[in-house]
C-alpha cells in the first residue's frame, strides 16, 4: 500500500485531502506545518513512498525544506508541492530541486483534488519503476561479482 505524508497548515485542506486519498486507498499520515511533517519523515520505521506538502506556511521556504528533508531521507522519494499563491519562480525552483510536481490549489475551473490524485498515481508509479531499476542493477552487478 503506497503511503503519502501530506503537510499543510490549512486544517480544511488537510482533511479534504487526506479524506480524498483515503478513499483512492492510500494510507495517509498527516502533518499541520514543516517542522512536524520533517518530523515525520525522519523518524518514520519506512520512509513515506509520496510526499505532498503545502509551499508556504509558517515559513515561506517551508515546502522547499520538507522537499530536502524528504530526498535525504529517501533518494526515491516523490515530492509534490501544492500553493494557494504559485508563481513561476517556485515552481520552477521546486522543480529543480527534484519535486515531481508543483500544483496551484485555487486554479480556477480545476479540481486540485483531482489532479493531485492523479498526480500521486503517477508518482507513485514513477517511484515503483525507478526502486525496481536499482534492484535489477543491484542484482546484475552481484551477478557479475559471484562469476
Amino acid at each position: 500500500m503506497c503511503r503519502v505524508l501530506v503537510i499543510d497548515d490549512e486544517e480544511d485542506v488537510l482533511n479534504a485531502v487526506r479524506r480524498r486519498l483515503e478513499r483512492e486507498g492510500y494510507q495517509v499520515s498527516v502533518a499541520p506545518n514543516s517542522g512536524e511533517g520533517i518530523q515525520r519523515i525522519h523518524d518514520a520505521e519506512k520512509p513515506f513512498d509520496i510526499v505532498v506538502t503545502d509551499m508556504s506556511m509558517e515559513d515561506p521556504e517551508a515546502g522547499l525544506k520538507v522537499l530536502g528533508a524528504a530526498f535525504s531521507r529517501d533518494l526515491f522519494a516523490e515530492v509534490i508541492v501544492m500553493t494557494a499563491y504559485g508563481n513561476v519562480g517556485n515552481a520552477v525552483e521546486c522543480m529543480r530541486r527534484g519535486a515531481f510536481d508543483y500544483i496551484e490549489k485555487n486554479s480556477p475551473s480545476v479540481d486540485a483534488y483531482e489532479v493531485l490524485a492523479i498526480k500521486i498515481q503517477q508518482a507513485m508509479e514513477r517511484r515503483r519503476r525507478d526502486v525496481r531499476t536499482v534492484a535489477m542493477w543491484e542484482r546484475a552487478a552481484h551477478a557479475k561479482e559471484g562469476r
